[in-house]
């Protein structure tokens, strides 16, 4: 699919710009537009709705297997066409496209799990009080769903919720980014060419708060779930509590990172830094809070700084790409505010700090020290390619400054001890914890955290009881 394709896909049909508003899609590294995106109106939305509808009353009753080899056969398709939309990723993300393709072979794969796992959507039969009553707990699907994705992994985060809504037997309407339109429209196609039944995925765009309002308004929505910003998930999850609708909400994340007096530190800062940059740090649970002991600092702070400092930033289309442009202008101005902030209050610029040329959003790995513990950084969700680092003596207090925050998806320790590990893997509030690595990302585990970070999980078993609701059946034979 190329960006001159933009559509809307709705009951099986795609609709164009002709008749409707829209807005140009830029590449990030260039800042020239890719095409124009169609913006769905109200009979658009309507559609989508009826069609979701329609269609869940077959879809929940097609067999989980005959799920699966449709499921099974679009993951096929997304990896035959894995290049072709690698390039789209990076076009319109700004990601190397190194990176792109390790994202659609890994929502391919995404797809594939959901596919064996709505197999085993199974329920329980429960010993009854009763004489000959048979007493059974069903898992069902919950129905209509409306889910929202960001721009920043625009294959990853849809893939989660279409294959999960899918495999459960629930019918998807999805709201991408419009930052990032086609990769999800070739994740349509490929559903489409794999058989998928009219209706049972739709793909909308427009005005994210007109689309998101008239979408959870409607009692025909039985869940929402949103990727996105804690603002908008406040918003969004308000909205839904108007009809009792479901919500699955996974919202930002400030990751700290302890590395102890007894870790590895130049192994510490090589594993981090994988992470850290990994679409030039625009991922939730990006490492983003450093505290590292004050008998490992320096070295830490001399490592991470030298590996920073020679990564490659140029045009994620590039092959020898390894930081590309952040996904638009906002990234950008986020990125020289949060630097030269914390520079005002006395932190010192390792490395990095400035943009990258005139033309397209790049900003490079970027190392700050000393930083105080109030500063913005250590305070709001960076997003970017920004480390702020603090030395530290007291674990308690460094604990406490973890937790202080209302974000709570993911963290990260690096030390030794075993005893220690477990301390702080009890201790601190996450959703998800890694211990001396940062890879806390597959399909089969849970994808979620807690406070103002969301409510849910996406991936693993609790990622498609997410879809499901239990019905107790109790019989008594005549």
């Amino acid at each position: 699919m190329q960006h001159s394709d933009l559509s809307l896909y709705i009951a099986g049909e795609w609709r164009g710009l002709k008749g409707r508003s829209g807005e140009d899609v830029i590449n990030p590294a260039t800042e020239q537009s890719l095409g124009s995106l169609p913006h769905a109106n109200r009979e658009d939305l309507e559609d989508a709705i009826a069609s979701a509808t329609i269609a869940f009353e077959k879809w929940r009753t097609t067999p989980a297997a005959a799920r699966a080899k449709i499921l099974v056969g679009a993951a096929r398709l997304l990896r035959e066409r894995s290049e072709q939309i690698a390039r789209i990723i990076t076009l319109e993300q700004g990601k190397p496209i190194r990176e792109s393709r390790v994202e659609i072979n890994f929502a391919a794969e995404i797809i594939d799990w959901y596919a064996e796992e709505g197999k085993r959507a199974y329920g329980r039969l429960v010993p009854s009080r009763l004489p000959a009553v048979q007493q059974a707990v069903h898992k069902v699907p919950v129905g209509p769903v409306a889910a929202f994705t960001p721009w920043n992994v625009p294959a990853t985060t849809p893939a989660r919720k279409i294959a999960g809504a899918l495999a459960a037997g629930c019918t998807c309407i999805l709201k991408p980014s419009e930052e990032t339109p086609a990769t999800a429209l070739a994740i349509a196609r490929a559903f489409e060419d794999a058989g998928l039944p009219a209706g049972v995925l739709n793909i909308v765009f427009g005005v994210p708060s007109e689309i998101s309002n008239f979408l959870i308004a409607s009692p025909k929505i039985s869940k929402i779930s949103f990727t996105g910003s804690i603002a908008v998930g406040k918003k969004l999850t308000g909205l839904a509590s108007e009809n009792m609708t479901r919500v699955t909400m996974e919202l930002g994340g400030h990751a700290p990172v302890i590395v102890c007096e007894d870790a590895d530190a130049e192994v510490a800062a090589e594993s981090i830094a994988i992470n850290k940059y990994r679409n030039a740090g625009q991922i939730c649970i990006a490492p983003s809070r450093f505290f590292v002991h004050e008998a490992v600092h320096d070295k830490f702070l001399a490592k991470f700084s030298e590996v920073s400092s020679k990564l490659v930033v140029k045009n994620g289309i590039e092959e020898d790409s390894e930081i590309g442009a952040l996904a638009n202008s906002r990234r950008l101005d986020a990125m020289e505010s949060f630097v030269s902030n914390a520079e005002r209050s006395g932190a010192r610029l390792q490395c990095g700090g400035r943009r990258v040329g005139n033309a397209g959003f790049f900003f490079p790995p970027t190392v700050i020290s000393d930083v105080s513990a109030d500063d913005r950084m250590m305070t709001d969700e960076i997003f970017g390619p920004v480390v702020p680092i603090r030395r530290f003596t007291d674990l308690d207090e460094t604990i406490f400054e973890a937790n202080k925050l209302r974000y709570g998806l993911a963290a990260y320790v690096y030390t030794k001890s075993q005893a220690r590990a477990a301390l702080l893997s009890d201790q601190i509030q996450a959703g998800m914890i890694g211990v001396n690595h940062t890879f806390i990302f597959t399909p089969e585990t849970p994808f979620g955290g807690v406070k103002d970070s969301g409510y849910g999980s996406e991936g693993g078993i609790e990622g498609l009881e997410a879809y499901l609701s239990p019905k107790f059946v109790s019989t008594l034979p005549q």
